[in-house]
Formats: C-alpha cells, structure tokens, sequence
C-alpha cells in the first residue's frame, strides 16, 4: 500500500453539509476504493482538511478523490507520500 495526503478545501455548498454522516460516507468511499485512512484533520489556512490514506496505487486514490468530490463538493489535490527516511533512500 502507498501513503497518499488528500488536501480539500471547502466550497461554500461544502461547508454547509458537513455532519458526521457524511465523514462516514467518505471513509466508505475509501474503504470501497481498497483504501485505509490513517488520520483525518481539519485545518486552518489554505487547506480545510487534510487526510492521509494508504491506497494500492494511484488510480485508486484518483477514482477515491473524484467520488468524494461529487459527493461533498470539496475540492481536493492528493498527492503520493513517503515518509523522509524512504525519501532519504531514494535521493
């Protein structure tokens, strides 16, 4: 599994949805695209929200963001994620 950041940002539309059944909607949309999440935060700044979710490669974190976009309206950029010792490894 690889480690993906999901940064969102709300919409105006976004914001006023926001209950726990639908976090719970969006773990499922992850569940169901073979993902795990790690952690969920929400934020202060540029970014409203930011998870970190482990997927079995890109396309399944592509197909998890776009469902949780139609689903909330938050717009979201995910990212690959490693952590700084592998990166340390790589360079």
């Amino acid at each position: 599994m690889a480690k993906f950041l999901m940064l969102g940002k709300y919409s105006l539309e976004a914001v006023k949805g926001i209950t726990p059944s639908r976090t719970e909607k969006v773990i499922d949309i992850i569940k169901k695209s073979n993902g795990s999440v790690d952690s969920m935060y929400a934020l202060l700044g540029n970014y409203d929200l930011a998870f970190l979710v482990d997927f079995p490669g890109s396309s399944e974190a592509m197909k998890a963001s776009i469902a949780i976009t139609k689903l909330t309206g938050i717009g979201f950029t995910t990212s690959p994620a490693v952590t700084v010792k592998e990166f340390d490894k790589i360079v």
